[in-house]
């Protein structure tokens, strides 16, 4: 896919694959921080060095392809201006950090997406690989596998004691971030979340925003991941998360149909009165764009809502987000603009699907 690709299409083609336990866990993702022995890390490297390690990634994997991960694109973030950067946060394939790297900042990006490689962000390899639904363990066996392929051209900064070496402490060990991105809209409305946030915390997890560290649960998403990465293999960091979020799905489940068993009438108001609010809005704001297409998707999971795909949903979400409102404009959009084009695409889009 070539970068106008990657920027122009909202849903990525992994995601528009079921997984297992989709209608609450929306994909999984391995990520693996990893340096160069012989490269100062980026936090202290000057700009002649880290264009060492692009070229690396540029003159050995560049449109190789590694089973299913096809035609690896080397995206250099000095070629991109704000709004496609923007997009491309906003399609999870590269951090707000690295966007913000525009010297020697560069992704490696599959064809389907489902791969990404951060270079010169934190660290200087940061290996995302994702699947659709609740499948970590077999994006684990990949992502090591990917992993072990880098390895074979790239000397890793390495300690037999302290596991791989990494900018940041947090990271050092495994090196390995798991993660979830779950949508849990009935321990949100029955506050059970809560409640159950501080118990994650003490398990060495943390419950995080949509786009990760510092960012905000819009449409009642939540990203799941280990802080731990030192100390454990990365198969019992996998099993502990596995664990936890499998217990959420069941308690989310559970809170769906007692909601739906207790207050039927005021749940089925609540999902049409904001599906009510996509289809005829004029001005809508991000938020409240989150928040009810966070219960239009939650009508559809329940099947109260029979007439709208849930693949949809899933792309509304990235469509009305600002980098991608402001590159089908072609233009930089004043908030209220955005508003307005956002309520305007979302009502054309749920009407293709009516039709």
């Amino acid at each position: 896919m070539s970068l106008q690709g990657f920027i122009n299409d909202a849903v990525s083609p992994w995601l528009k694959e079921e997984g297992p336990d989709s209608d609450i866990v929306l994909s999984s993702r391995i990520r693996l921080a990893r340096n160069f022995r012989d490269i100062p890390f980026p936090i202290v490297a000057d700009k002649e060095s880290l264009q060492k390690v692009t070229k690396v990634f540029k003159d050995y994997f560049e449109h190789n392809s590694y089973g299913d991960f096809k035609d690896l694109e080397l995206v250099a973030m000095s070629g991109l201006d704000h709004i496609q950067k923007r997009v491309l946060v906003e399609k999870h394939l590269i951090s707000p950090n690295l966007a913000e790297n525009k010297d020697s900042g560069a992704a490696m990006i599959s064809q389907n997406e489902q791969i990404s490689i951060m270079i010169n962000e934190e660290d200087h390899i940061r290996i995302q690989l994702y699947y659709p639904g609740f499948q970590l363990e077999k994006a684990l066996d990949h992502a090591l596998k990917f992993d072990d392929l880098l390895e074979e051209n790239i000397h890793y900064a390495f300690d037999e004691h302290r596991g791989y070496l990494t900018s940041c402490p947090t990271n050092v060990g495994t090196g390995l971030r798991a993660s979830v991105m779950v949508h849990l809209p009935a321990l949100v409305m029955t506050q059970h979340l809560n409640r159950i946030i501080p118990a994650i915390n003490q398990l060495g997890l943390v419950v995080r925003g949509i786009y990760g560290e510092g960012s905000e649960a819009l449409g009642n998403i939540f990203q799941i991941s280990n802080q731990i990465t030192l100390g454990k293999s990365e198969q019992d960091i996998v099993e502990d998360l596995i664990s936890v979020v499998s217990q959420i799905v069941e308690q989310e489940r559970n809170a769906r149909s007692r909601i739906q068993h207790e207050s039927g009438l005021w749940l089925e108001d609540k999902i049409f009165r904001s599906y009510g609010v996509l289809l005829h809005s004029r001005i809508i704001q991000s938020k409240e764009a989150a928040k009810c297409l966070s219960d239009v998707r939650l009508g559809i999971d329940l099947g109260i809502i029979n007439n709208v795909s849930k693949s949809i949903l899933n792309e509304l979400i990235v469509l009305t987000q600002p980098g991608f409102l402001q590159n089908y404009a072609k233009n930089t959009l004043s908030p209220e603009e955005r508003d307005i084009r956002r309520a305007t695409l979302i009502r054309e889009r749920l009407n293709m699907d009516i039709d």
